[in-house]
């Protein structure tokens, strides 16, 4: 039992750690810099060239936002949705999108949500569905625990905190079936496979939240939302041939021990619990 299907590749990251030992050791032998071996790793120009590299790889959005682009033209031409739009800079949200029974979702974009990007978030007064996509382009990452991560300790903690209702939550991205995160559902049958340009991808894994926000006293543990409910995640379900026992309806207890509020969090799949936290404090910095 798990909190997604998928798995990291262990396969993969090893020979990433062992390209990175050997990086490591044999940089020196790189570029025309000039230096010896001992000033080249006393310059810091090894470090200053990964922590760009590094930055380059998180800061660009390019390839993110041209893979969202391709996923919502395909399913507006489909007719899944109406029509959509990229919100620009100025807003807190990336895309608005109108569905055929004219209700507006909004879509959040974020990356592996493991880290604090996660927590940045701000569902718009216009939202009548408010939904996180995650984007995780990095192979090596550990969809599981990242996942888990972003339900439990992240949105579960803002969503209580600041009553920041988030309809659901959107696991999918580029790297989706590729040797990088073999996808389960396509290994059980390729045949699932949907080609969008240079894109072959599996169905989406997709998490239905409350449709009220927990609270300790009057609403301690609400159940998650029926896919038809949330029409935006309905519509990713239905264009790219999810199955009912792949979805996943996550729940988030709260009550009250002592000074402190603490959320549980539970995520079925198929009618099988597959992942409960212990009772946890909310902490934000």
């Amino acid at each position: 039992m798990s909190v997604i299907p998928c798995e990291q590749n262990s396969a993969l990251r090893q020979q990433i750690e062992q390209y990175a030992d050997v990086l490591k050791v044999e940089a020196h032998k790189l570029g025309s810099h000039g230096l010896s071996e001992q000033e080249f790793y006393n310059s810091g120009l090894f470090r200053g060239a990964i922590e760009r590299v590094r930055g380059q790889f998180s800061a660009t959005m390019r390839d993110k936002r041209d893979f969202v682009r391709r996923v919502l033209n395909h399913m507006q031409d489909g007719g899944f949705i109406a029509e959509w739009e990229s919100a620009g800079e100025a807003n807190r949200h990336d895309y608005s999108v109108r569905l055929p029974s004219g209700r507006v979702a909004v879509i959040e974009l974020k990356g592996c949500l493991d880290g604090n990007n996660t927590n940045i978030f701000e569902r718009p007064a216009h939202a009548q569905e408010f939904i996180i996509w995650s984007v995780c382009t990095n192979p090596g990452a550990d969809p599981r625990l990242n996942t888990w991560s972003g339900i439990h300790t992240r949105l579960s903690a803002e969503i209580i905190s600041r009553a920041q209702r988030v309809d659901g939550l959107l696991v999918w991205d580029m790297v989706c079936g590729t040797i990088g995160r073999p996808c389960p559902k396509l290994a059980a049958d390729p045949s699932r496979t949907t080609t969008i340009g240079p894109f072959k991808l599996p169905p989406p894994c997709i998490y239905l939240f409350p449709a009220t926000i927990p609270t300790p006293r009057n609403n301690p543990n609400p159940a998650a939302q029926p896919l038809p409910d949330v029409q935006l995640l309905d519509a990713f379900y239905r264009c790219f041939g999810g199955v009912p026992d792949e979805l996943n309806f996550v729940t988030f207890e709260v009550q009250h021990r002592g000074v402190e509020t603490v959320r549980t969090t539970r995520l079925h799949r198929a009618g099988i619990l597959q992942r409960e936290s212990t009772p946890t404090p909310i902490q934000r910095a």
